[in-house]
């Protein structure tokens, strides 16, 4: 799909890959192969036809080169979390591409992302002009797949100067659009943090290839 053929406003989409993967043993959980892709793969092709350009946040840019994806390091030291990783993403936005005002966020753990991830979310925040808005599932809260005005990068930035962390301390300031998705036959936010969840990741694709 083109961008001339989406009805929501340009958009930037950023995969949040900053991760420890302590639960994986330190495994690089983007790259777990499920239904024939990498989850890392599974999340860019979803976002592609959404987004008019994509980023990946990784600590080491060298990092998912073979991707042919720019990929951005967090520009605070240490691991900041999250909200490092958004910022990073708003930033680079700002600097190489001032056209795009918006930028919407998904872990690299997530392998069966929706479809209609973008739009939604945009018309999540504009049914309640809100500044932000956040996917949801099974009345469960998925702070980091949400859609982020470019223009809070500063009020952004000045938070994590003073101390916030957490990703839903931060969005607790503004007002928050929520879209929901059901989470049956798959959740579309299914997150693979272990072994087991890789594999019954597995089973789901197997199950659901279209998911």
């Amino acid at each position: 799909m083109g961008g001339s053929e989406r009805k929501h406003p340009a958009t930037l989409g950023l995969v949040l890959a900053g991760g420890r993967a302590r639960r994986m043993g330190g495994a690089e959980k983007g790259r777990i192969d499920i239904g024939g892709a990498t989850i890392l793969d599974r999340a860019l092709a979803r976002l592609r036809p959404q987004c008019d350009r994509l980023i990946i946040n990784a600590r080491d840019p060298a990092r998912f080169a073979e991707t042919g994806v720019p990929v951005v390091a967090d520009s605070l030291p240490d691991y900041a979390g999250p909200l490092a990783g958004i910022l990073a993403g708003l930033d680079w936005a700002a600097e190489h591409a001032a056209e795009i005002a918006w930028v919407v966020s998904t872990p690299s753990d997530c392998p069966f992302l929706p479809h209609d991830l973008v739009a939604r979310l945009h018309q999540a925040r504009a049914e309640v002009d809100a500044r932000l808005a956040c996917a949801r599932s099974a009345q469960r809260w998925h702070p980091v797949v949400a859609l982020w005005p470019v223009n809070l990068r500063e009020d952004l930035r000045r938070a994590l100067a003073d101390g916030v962390s957490k990703v839903m301390e931060w969005t607790a300031r503004y007002t928050v659009g929520i879209a929901d998705w059901p989470a049956v036959p798959v959740d579309p936010f299914f997150n693979v943090n272990t072994p087991e969840q890789a594999a019954e990741a597995l089973r789901l694709a197997a199950r659901y290839p279209d998911a």
